[in-house]
């Protein structure tokens, strides 16, 4: 294959293999370190691969795209970039000191190994719940509106914690190494035949109640997107990027609508008619990044 090499952690999970799928039309060639193996239809390679071990880490970082027999005669040489998405998805799957644990010593591995092995361009899956309304305790509010990537974010669960930590590793590590270290704030990832499902109609019909979503959310193939996006353009250090889609995810005008829930919260620019309160204006002016999956393109309910 001609394209770019990319190792992709957690390339067999829900989120990661729409990605993964996504990234194959851009002719990148792809590895997926994971505990699981992958969809067999993706026709990637999947190690077997538990990263909050750094020799695992650093091991499976420089080896081959596939399994050959033979294989080249040339060594290993590391990959082009590497995309971090493996760890533990949300609080209360394991106990809050594993989920800690578990996210931030992956992060921490998958980082400090990509760097010095010499790899330049590295992409971490993080989350708009560090701005800590999701999985917050009580109905914690937004500061202001829009909600960009410059607030103060203070969470208080530990899977947001650890994604605090994470973007704290990769913007120390992004100014030791002087390397390209991109972290996505992903929205609810919703896959192709979710935007029928109870959630999205609750979404539509009554918005009020997903204030801790941000009105904003993410389309599994638009995150793929992102990623290659992410790999193309070069030269930003260390970065964080609200990895949102464009709009509202109801039929109300932005700024009427929020005036409406919360007048009290201040806005600190003019928003657009439908922009998604998690606001996505970063990602695309800086990275390039363009919508193709608008979700009123498939909510029909």
């Amino acid at each position: 294959m001609g394209g770019k090499r990319i190792i992709f952690t957690g390339g067999s999970g829900k989120v990661g293999s729409h990605v993964v799928r996504k990234l194959l039309t851009y002719d990148y060639e792809i590895l997926n370190l994971d505990m699981a193996r992958a969809a067999d239809d993706l026709g990637i390679h999947t190690i077997k691969s538990d990263v909050t071990d750094s020799g695992q880490v650093f091991s499976c970082l420089n080896t081959y795209m596939r399994m050959g027999e033979p294989f080249p005669a040339e060594p290993p040489r590391i990959p082009d970039a590497v995309i971090h998405f493996a760890g533990i998805p949300t609080p209360m799957i394991y106990s809050d000191g594993e989920t800690f644990k578990n996210n931030v010593l992956g992060m921490h591995n998958i980082i400090e190994a990509a760097c010095k092995m010499g790899i330049k361009k590295i992409i971490i899956a993080s989350s708009v719940t560090v701005y800590g309304v999701a999985f917050g305790q009580g109905n914690i509010e937004y500061p202001s509106f829009p909600i960009t990537e410059d607030l103060d974010v203070n969470p208080t669960d530990p899977y947001a914690l650890s994604k605090i930590c994470g973007e704290r590793i990769a913007r120390s590590f992004a100014a030791r190494f002087g390397v390209d270290i991109y972290c996505l704030r992903i929205g609810r990832v919703f896959e192709p035949d979710e935007y029928n499902g109870e959630m999205f109609r609750g979404y539509v019909n009554e918005p009020e109640k997903w204030f801790q979503h941000g009105w904003s959310y993410t389309d599994a193939r638009d995150l793929g997107q992102m990623c290659h996006r992410a790999i193309e353009v070069s030269g930003l250090g260390y970065q964080a990027f609200n990895a949102t889609n464009d709009t509202i995810t109801n039929h109300h005008q932005s700024v009427d609508f929020l005036k409406t829930l919360y007048p009290h919260i201040p806005h600190t620019r003019r928003m657009h008619e439908n922009e998604a309160p998690i606001t996505n204006v970063k990602i695309k002016s800086m990275l390039g990044f363009h919508e193709e999956h608008p979700w009123r393109a498939y909510f029909t309910s």
